[in-house]
């Protein structure tokens, strides 16, 4: 995005940065990030509290985009996207260690325009990941795959537009893979009948925590089966779009659901008996009539801060302690 262009390539302090990301921002942006940054207002806040730690941290910083879903909703414009912010990691990043060797921090985006200007931004960075890929994630390891993922497996990268009917057959067909999930029983994960919209090589990029999980039976075993025990009463209640563009769709919301924390088996967690909100963004990628792909952000690190637990605090204290990371 030509936002972190012209970020990187202004000079170190945020008030020049503050000057070169202005003309593609809207004076009243909303620019909404991970934990913990979390909600900025105006390009002054967005250049001292998002771009300058991350080009403090990545001098070379360089944005490498996997997927781009433009579509409408609801009157407006947006594109929605994913891929790796990367670099040498030379500095701290809100306390996780520097490594300096190259560093991959992965984003999921939802971003509106109005004209060429940026009205709304949300990302979900994925810090977690980075606080593993440097030996210094205090959570227990996720059950799926923990290593980079990996881009689009069709040639496109997910960057090439189809046709407006394509992406309504994308929309379409995640409407109604939603509807599916969101027919859970309380009581078996098979009251979910995801063979109609999943091929049998489904794969599902989870956030780090969870990580990568293969087929349906994987994505059951490894996040499905443990989230809702953990929030069995998980409801979608807000969207801030769905959008669709050839074989790809996206949706998301800042919070996208609302859940309470009441079973056991979710990141190792005893139940808390608490009602968060959840920043959730997803991508797929659709075969013919079914889902063959899904790129998922979770601001997991937001979800424990509710809980009562705060990441970045454990990773210090750990730090000081010198013990060891699981």
């Amino acid at each position: 995005m030509q936002m972190y262009g012209a970020a990187a390539a202004a000079p170190s302090s945020s008030g020049a940065v503050a000057s070169a990301i202005a003309p593609l921002l809207t004076e009243d942006v909303t620019f909404c990030a991970a934990h913990p940054i979390n909600d900025l207002q105006g390009s002054a806040q967005v250049a001292e509290q998002f771009f300058a730690p991350l080009l403090a941290a990545m001098p070379d910083l360089e944005r490498k985009e996997y997927i781009a879903v433009p579509g409408e909703f609801q009157g407006k414009q947006w594109v929605n996207g994913t891929g790796y912010l990367m670099g040498t990691f030379a500095g701290d990043l809100f306390g996780i260690p520097a490594s300096n060797a190259p560093a991959y921090l992965r984003y999921t985006e939802m971003v509106r325009f109005e004209g060429e200007r940026i009205a709304e931004y949300y990302v979900i960075l994925d810090f977690l990941d980075l606080m593993t890929q440097v030996g210094v994630n205090p959570l227990r390891p996720g059950l799926g795959f923990p290593g980079l993922v990996p881009p689009p497996s069709d040639t496109s990268l997910g960057l090439v537009p189809g046709t407006a009917a394509e992406g309504r057959a994308s929309i379409e067909l995640i409407e109604a893979m939603l509807d599916c999930l969101g027919g859970y029983d309380g009581k078996s994960l098979h009251s979910m009948a995801l063979a109609e919209y999943w091929t049998p090589d489904f794969m599902w990029y989870g956030p780090a925590g969870i990580g990568t999980t293969r087929g349906i039976d994987g994505f059951r075993r490894q996040h499905q089966g443990p989230f809702l025990r953990a929030f069995p009463d998980r409801v979608v209640d807000r969207k801030q779009n769905l959008v669709g563009c050839g074989n790809y769709a996206s949706t998301g919301g800042w919070p996208h659901m609302t859940a309470t924390h009441s079973g056991e088996g979710w990141l190792g967690l005893a139940p808390s008996g608490r009602t968060i909100k959840l920043r959730v963004m997803d991508i797929w990628r659709r075969e013919g009539g079914l889902l063959r792909e899904n790129w998922v952000g979770i601001d997991i690190i937001h979800m424990l801060k509710q809980l009562g637990l705060d990441v970045f605090e454990q990773m210090r204290q750990l730090q000081e302690r010198g013990q060891r990371y699981v």
